[in-house]
């Protein structure tokens, strides 16, 4: 099954959230109506800044661990690295 290690924000340079997912096109939805994550509904982290898809669930998962280890710095190098701006990527449910 597929995955998808992903970080969302608050505003460029804000607040991160790390997560995962096995459907972005589902989960996206979810953190933008406040569901599923008490951490995205009360820090505003709605803007998906970075994912990384996966062809198994597991890399994923393993990802996302590793990910939550990193300082914040390398967080921020690696959204910059494809997302220098931290423009919203998500654009729906049919993406």
């Amino acid at each position: 099954m597929t995955g998808y290690a992903y970080m969302t924000a608050s505003q460029k340079r804000g607040t991160i959230y790390i997560g995962v997912t096995n459907d972005l096109g589902r989960r996206m939805p979810e953190h933008k109506s406040g569901e599923g994550s008490r951490f995205t509904s009360r820090y505003g982290v709605q803007r998906l800044v970075w994912y990384e898809e996966h062809f198994d669930i597991r890399d994923a998962i393993q990802r996302e661990k590793s990910l939550k280890r990193w300082p914040r710095q390398w967080k921020i190098e690696l959204i910059e690295k494809t997302n220098p701006e931290w423009f919203e990527l998500f654009r729906g449910t049919g993406w």
